[in-house]
């Protein structure tokens, strides 16, 4: 089959790439995902308090041709699946930093930010229904002591492609109340901070995501040269994650090798930090997928 060509436009920066999945239908893989995966995770067990908390997780969340990718999908489908469905899910994104930290919208059917360019029309028009979300954006509020939700910045915003393209895997009925919490900022202790306060929704029944990308160099992808730096990155990532070594994660710039052409920018590496921050014992991290994909990896992580 003819690769398709791509461009991608992140923010400011845009790169043209072949597309190793590109199918006649634009996210096609995804359609079919649906034929297997809507029975099962409508029969999927919901949390329970005996379960105990919920872990937090760290999600590679690609683009839209993560649609196009049967085994990416496959890898958020079957993660969700291991554990009980969640109550309702809180997600952090690399693609949305606001300070303060606002809360997006909570009502049902909250429309989708289709903040990227440059791909077929089919996905400028991929929905991802979820339920109301109000007493989650309320207890949300609550934890960040910010009183009530609609006194939070920007509540009117919807979910951005970060939070709904590996929910869109994870839980694909779309049956999960989900809000979406900015970035305060691109410190890395900011999102550890942000993290410590939501670490107890896990204990209710909440999933805690940080969404990102464990290395994210649109130059890799143009320089098959520097592999070797994404990769290094991605070892010590690993490495430190493993080892709940928070200090050295969130001095990355200095310890790290290859960091400045591995994350040129923060915005796809802190939302690490805010699942770490999230955790109860940060040592337990895990690594549950990783594979090189457009250049860089994409490694995710859960921790308990």
């Amino acid at each position: 089959m003819k690769p398709l060509t791509v461009v991608v436009q992140e923010d400011t920066m845009t790169t043209t790439i072949q597309d190793p999945w590109a199918q006649p239908t634009p996210a096609g893989a995804y359609d079919d995902l649906l034929v297997r995966a809507l029975p099962v995770t409508r029969a999927q067990r919901r949390w329970e308090p005996a379960d105990g908390p919920m872990p937090s997780l760290f999600v590679s969340h690609g683009a839209p041709p993560t649609l196009d990718d049967p085994q990416w999908l496959a890898d958020l489908f079957d993660w969700a699946q291991s554990m009980p469905k969640p109550r309702a899910i809180v997600i952090v994104s690399a693609h949305w930093e606001d300070a303060p930290v606002a809360i997006s919208s909570a009502a049902a059917g909250t429309p989708l930010v289709y903040d990227f360019g440059g791909f077929h029309p089919r996905y400028y028009e991929l929905q991802y229904a979820t339920p109301d979300a109000t007493d989650l954006a309320a207890r949300v509020a609550g934890v960040l002591g910010q009183g009530r939700p609609g006194s939070v910045h920007q509540t009117g915003r919807g979910l951005d492609h970060g939070a709904y393209i590996p929910l869109m895997a994870m839980y694909p009925d779309a049956d999960v109340p989900v809000v979406q919490v900015s970035m305060p900022s691109m410190d890395p202790s900011a999102l550890l901070d942000l993290g410590v306060k939501l670490r107890s929704l896990r204990e209710e029944g909440v999933l805690v995501i940080g969404s990102g990308f464990m290395t994210h160099s649109f130059a890799a992808m143009r320089d098959p040269r520097l592999f070797g730096h994404v990769d290094a990155f991605d070892k010590w990532a690993a490495e430190m994650t493993h080892a709940g070594d928070v200090d050295s994660l969130i001095g990355y710039l200095d310890k790290a090798p290859g960091a400045r052409i591995a994350h040129p920018t923060a915005d796809h590496y802190v939302p690490l930090l805010l699942t770490m921050g999230a955790a109860n014992d940060p040592s337990s991290a895990r690594t549950v997928f990783d594979r090189f994909v457009f250049s860089n990896h994409i490694r995710s992580f859960s921790v308990d």
